[in-house]
């Protein structure tokens, strides 16, 4: 089973949009401004091929089997996190007709995990593990530092996972007023 990690290109929209949205829940209607899973999903699509926010495709690696996407993981800096997520607000509060604030998910000098998800066929392959190594990979490539990503606290598979790959839960975090767990591990260059 050869699976390719890669970066995502404006065609993976269709696959990948639908694992983002089941792996962000609730979120994926604060991202969007929508409240039906049609039109979230049309805006996610939409969000996906543009180049100015956290959903975009440049920010999107794709864990490929077979030719399917079995995976993707969004990732970013703290820093290009701050330009996105202005670049969101902006156009959400514009489509909404007031200003929308969205809840910062990182916090200064990490590199963060905004979402990693593994297609329900696909799960228990090692996938999910493939593309948290791949992140970690991105870090020392940059010259290392600290690696995040915020999880459910109800997810106990998955906070088992992320200890287990030498994730530590820094601190709680609240994002669309649910709380989660920060966890962070830190990268160093060999």
């Amino acid at each position: 089973m050869e699976i390719l990690i890669r970066k995502a290109l404006k065609k993976d929209a269709n696959e990948a949009i639908p694992l983002i949205m089941d792996a962000i829940g609730d979120i994926s209607m604060q991202m969007t401004g929508e409240t039906e899973e049609a039109a979230i999903t049309k805006e996610f699509r939409q969000l996906f091929t543009r180049t100015d926010n956290r959903h975009s495709y440049l920010y999107t690696y794709i864990a490929e089997l077979n030719g399917h996407v079995a995976g993707v993981m969004v990732f970013y800096s703290a820093e290009q996190a701050v330009t996105l997520d202005a670049n969101l607000e902006a156009y959400l509060s514009n489509k909404k007709g007031t200003v929308v604030i969205i809840d910062p998910e990182t916090a200064p000098g990490e590199w963060y995990i905004d979402t990693v998800v593994v297609d329900p066929t696909y799960r228990g392959h090692g996938i999910g593990t493939k593309l948290l190594s791949y992140a970690e990979q991105l870090v020392k490539n940059s010259g290392g530092g600290k690696l995040a990503l915020n999880v459910e606290i109800k997810k106990e598979a998955a906070i088992r996972l992320y200890n287990r790959l030498g994730f530590d839960t820094l601190c709680p975090w609240t994002i669309i007023g649910e709380p989660f767990h920060h966890m962070v591990k830190t990268i160093v260059v060999d």
